[in-house]
């Protein structure tokens, strides 16, 4: 890119992210709309039984996580699923997967930025409308950039403060709201039966979308066996604090009327605590979105960029690092600029940001994961010896890569089954994408014959 000052060659990411950090961004990464606002949806489908139905999408979530630990530990990188699948599939193939992570998560900067912009109008009575939710969602997705620019210490530091904060009021809100659950209001289990409990489970998987996201902290990890931790401690974190969060509020609000337009938990927690309480679950959702944008948005995609540019997949200024902060300061600009441009058309066209693109953020990530899954295998068949010698592995092989097929392969069907027409529009950019590469990355601009590097090699 013309204009961009010499990079020195040995510039690399710091290794300077702990266990907490990395901890609190897949915790954080977890899609803050899809909890609080959609998880209504889930309720209105299911009735009570939502309950259960989000326990095994989040059960799927960790099955997944699980089943690429392996891969984390023994190949950390930024790159992720680009380098764990091009490793055993090739370039392609790699190429793919890391790419179409990147995009699940650029699509979310317009939804989740938007969010956050909108959830700030609450706070700020006469400045509800349309044009300030806009500002709002602009300024913080700036800020959150800001500290990306500055440094991964700084900005995983901020993320375990926001997600912290979170957790703190999520557990408080289910601890107290046990004693005022009216047991009688969970009956009946079934309302809309069996096939409104099997329709809530990818909306489930929809709202715990995103902890894997912790991994492209391969390369500014202190120790790689603390993204294996954290990817198990990370799951298990919002699946216990959400799952008592949604009991109590389906035992404090009957499901038949919960409605998309007030999220479930703000009223519950009016109800609990009055007026403020409200506002304090407000606050709870406005931390999820930042969080999601902070480190979700922002960080990992232009990691993956970063690694993808290095290796002559992507334009070279995505592969640029700061020499000072070591970051991929013009790979965070250009991701902010594409989520400022979303949260705008996201309030000219709500159904564009909220249905279309969000259908296509579920499919990017469900090839994203699929490919990675088929890489666990092939790294546990093809190089066992090192498999063998990681300090941490998967425990009851191959019960975890299985489950995690079985996982996508739910959420796929779930939330595709009625919108034929999302499939299509997937592969058509699916077929751009690989047209890309292969005119564009092999005879334009050439693929390097190396492996990628990785700190365990």
């Amino acid at each position: 890119m013309a204009g961009l000052p010499p990079e020195p060659l040995q510039v690399e990411p710091l290794r300077n992210l702990r266990f907490w950090h990395i901890w609190a961004l897949g915790v954080g990464a977890v899609i803050g709309d899809g909890i609080f606002l959609l998880i209504g949806q889930g309720i209105a489908t299911a009735g009570p039984s939502s309950i259960l139905a989000y326990v095994v999408a989040g059960l799927f979530q960790m099955f997944l996580m699980i089943a690429l630990a392996e891969l984390a530990v023994g190949m950390p990188h930024a790159g992720a699923m680009d380098v764990w699948v091009r490793r055993f599939m090739g370039r392609w193939w790699g190429f793919c997967a890391g790419f179409t992570f990147a995009l699940g998560w650029l699509i979310a900067g317009g939804s989740v930025g938007l969010a956050m912009g909108r959830i700030t109008t609450y706070f700020t009575p006469g400045l509800q409308s349309d044009g300030w939710a806009v500002f709002f969602g602009i300024l913080f997705t700036t800020i959150f950039a800001v500290l990306n620019v500055y440094g991964s210490a700084i900005a995983a530091r901020t993320q375990l403060y926001l997600v912290m904060a979170l957790t703190a009021i999520m557990l408080v809100f289910g601890l107290v709201g046990i004693k005022d659950v009216n047991p009688a209001l969970y009956s009946p289990w079934l309302p809309n039966g069996w096939s409104g409990f099997w329709a809530a489970i990818p909306l489930g998987t929809y709202a715990y979308l995103g902890a894997v996201t912790l991994t492209t902290a391969g390369s500014e990890c202190e120790r790689p066996v603390d993204l294996a931790r954290a990817l198990i401690w990370s799951s298990l974190t919002f699946l216990v604090l959400y799952t008592l969060a949604h009991a109590v509020v389906v035992g404090i609000v009957p499901w038949n009327e919960v409605t998309m337009d007030v999220s479930p938990f703000t009223r519950a927690a009016e109800v609990l605590f009055g007026p403020v309480g409200g506002i304090i679950l407000n606050l709870a959702a406005w931390l999820a979105a930042a969080t999601c944008v902070h480190m979700g948005t922002l960080y990992a995609t232009s990691r993956v960029f970063w690694a993808q540019a290095r290796e002559g997949l992507l334009p070279g200024f995505f592969g640029y690092l700061h020499p000072r902060y070591r970051t991929p300061v013009w790979g965070i600009a250009f991701i902010w600029l594409v989520s400022s441009l979303l949260i705008v058309l996201g309030v000219k066209n709500p159904d564009l940001i909220y249905v279309h693109l969000s259908l296509q953020l579920v499919l990017a990530w469900s090839v994203s994961w699929l490919l990675a899954v088929i890489a666990a295998v092939l790294y546990r068949a093809r190089a066992p010896q090192e498999v063998a010698a990681l300090p941490w592995r998967q425990p009851a092989y191959p019960l975890f890569p299985l489950l995690g097929v079985l996982g996508i392969a739910v959420v796929v069907y779930g939330t595709f089954v009625g919108t034929p027409q999302a499939p299509l529009y997937g592969a058509i950019w699916l077929v751009a994408l690989y047209l890309y590469y292969r005119f564009y990355v092999q005879r334009s601009r050439g693929v390097p014959s190396r492996p990628p590097a990785t700190a365990g090699n």
